[in-house]
């Protein structure tokens, strides 16, 4: 059996750290080459499979790493993971209570205990005890309160939730999973804007860029927001329209064409109303949601439908308040091509906004 360091070892521990997962299978693979004993390169092959999902090949690994010791701890802990996976519980929790046995002060062992006391409801409050020891064996870890935070969700204790977010971002104010709970539930709060919604998860895609989840939430918020643009061009062919009184009762609207000033004044409305409502709003946002604004208009066909949507509608408006026209017919149609696509699809894409 080999446990000393060795240099393909550390260097597939070092791209292991770095999610460079693949390189670090090969680097193993080269190593057990060498020296089949080496136990610390079977129990670190497991875990690169645990992590690229390929849970039968970490079963294979960490017990070709208890083949040849069979009290190997990091071992035992992987084991008990990949095996829930496979629905293979009772294995799990003889593994995590052999883990336990064999080291009873260390808190990943009750972490895995409590994984795998998950499967079964009647014993989820033993999972609960089970996470909390592993964090009053490890209360500066933040593994631990993930344990904690999942048992406690399934024997429904908010309160013991909450403190696990909570201590985990006390101890890394950067941690991807916390951050990305704290930004589900944020943006379901009733009445949080998209703006606030699209920060929270860009804070959470900033500290796991990979993340599908975050990304899926970022990209439902910021197509909030581009939706909120085409109320900017309804409220542009109202001041249009009112400027030269569209459609007049009893011929009470004022004469055509409207002078020069009052064109002016309309048009410096509609561009406040831009300036105020959009423009500001997009350059205070953070970078990384300026940048989610411009990847959704380039992937996805309704976000651009949305602006275009609004640019129309703006056009009409300026047109309408731009031209001296001698006659109303002409800006009536004008500002229904605006109004009525606008409209109709801030009605038919609320869906897609769910």
């Amino acid at each position: 059996m080999t446990t000393a360091g060795n240099e393909l070892t550390e260097q597939a521990s070092s791209l292991f750290a770095l999610d460079r997962v693949d390189e670090a299978k090969a680097v193993l693979a080269r190593r057990l080459a060498q020296d089949p004993e080496d136990i610390r390169a079977w129990s670190l092959l497991g875990r690169c499979h645990q992590r690229a999902k390929e849970y039968e090949k970490a079963v294979e690994a960490t017990g070709a790493a208890l083949a040849i010791d069979p009290e190997y701890i990091n071992a035992l802990i992987t084991r008990v993971y990949v095996l829930r996976r496979l629905r293979r519980i009772d294995e799990a929790l003889a593994t995590a209570q052999e883990a336990v046995r064999v080291a009873p002060h260390d808190y990943q062992s009750y972490g895995a205990l409590s994984e795998a006391l998950n499967a079964w409801q009647p014993r989820w409050p033993e999972a609960l005890e089970a996470a909390q020891e592993a964090v009053r064996l490890g209360p500066e870890e933040t593994w631990t309160y993930a344990a904690l935070w999942k048992a406690a969700q399934l024997n429904g204790r908010n309160d013991i939730s909450e403190l696990a977010l909570r201590e985990t971002l006390r101890i890394d104010p950067n941690d991807a999973w916390a951050l990305g709970l704290r930004a589900d539930a944020q943006a379901a709060v009733p009445g949080v804007r998209p703006k606030q919604q699209a920060e929270v998860y860009a804070t959470a895609l900033a500290a796991d860029p990979s993340s599908g989840r975050m990304r899926q939430g970022l990209d439902r918020a910021v197509f909030q927001m581009l939706r909120g643009t085409r109320w900017f061009a309804v409220l542009s062919l109202v001041l249009a329209g009112g400027a030269i009184n569209l459609f007049p009762s009893d011929g009470d609207g004022p004469e055509l064409p409207l002078p020069l000033g009052m064109r002016l004044y309309t048009l410096a409305l509609i561009g406040v109303v831009w300036a105020l409502g959009a423009w500001l709003r997009y350059r205070k946002l953070r970078a990384g949601v300026q940048l989610s604004v411009r990847s959704l208009l380039r992937r996805m066909f309704w976000a651009r439908l949305v602006l275009a949507q609004a640019v129309l509608g703006t056009l009409c408006a300026v047109t309408i308040a731009a031209v001296p026209w001698t006659d109303r017919g002409i800006p009536q149609v004008f500002f229904w091509v605006g109004l009525v696509p606008t409209l109709l699809t801030i009605c038919f894409d609320r869906p897609r906004t769910r």
